[in-house]
């Protein structure tokens, strides 16, 4: 079958066997990137293996499904209440420590499989994992509706969050580098007012500068989501400790009902079937890998979520 591999820090496309032995073989249609993909590439961290955590498929009897990628040993505390990312067995995600889902198919185990919506395209499937990153983002940092939010950074997983908070009804702002970005937000809701403090600021970007930024935009004693994956050390302003901030890390989701971060997801797209089109800038076949992940790294040139149409 056709897949996408790593292989010498790059994405190549790869004839690889079908996937055989336990779990359910999911016939994959829509596999998108992730920003943690890009930066796993180039530092190494890929090895040899099939990409993609982003991805959703129909199962052998033809149920429509997104896979959550955190394979937990479901057997331990944390798998049991939902935190497969912190199972006591190690962390096992798919697209990094085992194969992915940038391929025809995948095997996957029947529990990290969650049915879709009626009435929601499939095309849309591999959208419902950075949306529940959101949404778990947002529980994390305890939003209220009273709360004053600013979302720092418009890219994939910023504008994620802010159709979450358009979701719950909780007005926000957001600070948006490129025009394609601040067009896409302002359909989802978004205000631009930066001025004054706010309660709460989502960090979608994960960078010294983003937190510095996080620091002062925060009223004192608020709280900061980080939503944003840092991949190099980073500083923090002395006035974070004066403000008395809380700095609040999330980076995954809750896997089991009732606050399964990825149902919540699948409704929000479901309710909404214009966002799709608005988070989804490019659609590619496996076969234009190169061009599908030159598109994802180029931010500046449009690019919002990159998807394989499988």
């Amino acid at each position: 079958m056709k897949a996408i591999k790593a292989v010498d820090n790059r994405a190549v496309l790869a004839d690889v066997p079908e996937p055989g032995g336990e779990g359910v073989k999911i016939k994959i249609v829509s596999s998108s990137i992730c920003g943690s993909d890009l930066h796993m590439l180039e530092r190494g961290y890929l090895v040899d293996r099939v990409i993609g955590h982003e991805f959703a498929g129909y199962t052998p009897d033809g149920t429509a499904v997104a896979v959550e990628p955190n394979i937990g040993c479901g057997q331990c505390a944390p798998c049991g209440e939902g935190y497969n990312s912190h199972c006591e067995a190690g962390l096992q995600l798919m697209g990094v420590m085992s194969d992915g889902g940038m391929a025809e198919y995948a095997c996957v185990p029947e529990r990290n499989l969650v049915p879709l919506p009626s009435g929601l395209d499939i095309s849309a499937g591999s959208l419902v994992e950075p949306l529940a990153v959101a949404i778990h983002g947002l529980d994390r940092v305890r939003v209220r509706d009273s709360d004053r939010v600013l979302v720092i950074g418009a890219g994939p997983i910023g504008l994620a969050t802010a159709a979450a908070l358009q979701a719950r009804n909780i007005p926000y702002a957001i600070s948006a580098r490129h025009e394609h970005q601040r067009l896409v937000a302002e359909q989802l809701g978004a205000s631009f007012d930066l001025e004054g403090s706010f309660d709460v600021v989502i960090d979608a970007v994960g960078t010294s500068h983003s937190l510095d930024e996080s620091v002062f935009k925060l009223k004192p004693m608020g709280r900061i989501g980080m939503v944003g994956s840092f991949w190099d050390p980073t500083t923090l302003n002395p006035a974070f400790c004066m403000k008395e901030i809380e700095l609040i890390a999330s980076a995954t989701y809750v896997c089991k009902a009732p606050n399964r971060n990825f149902e919540e997801a699948g409704r929000v797209l479901a309710e909404r079937p214009e966002l799709p089109g608005l988070l989804v800038t490019h659609r590619f076949p496996l076969d234009a890998v190169d061009e599908a992940f030159a598109a994802a790294a180029d931010r500046a040139a449009g690019a919002i979520k990159v998807v394989f149409d499988v």
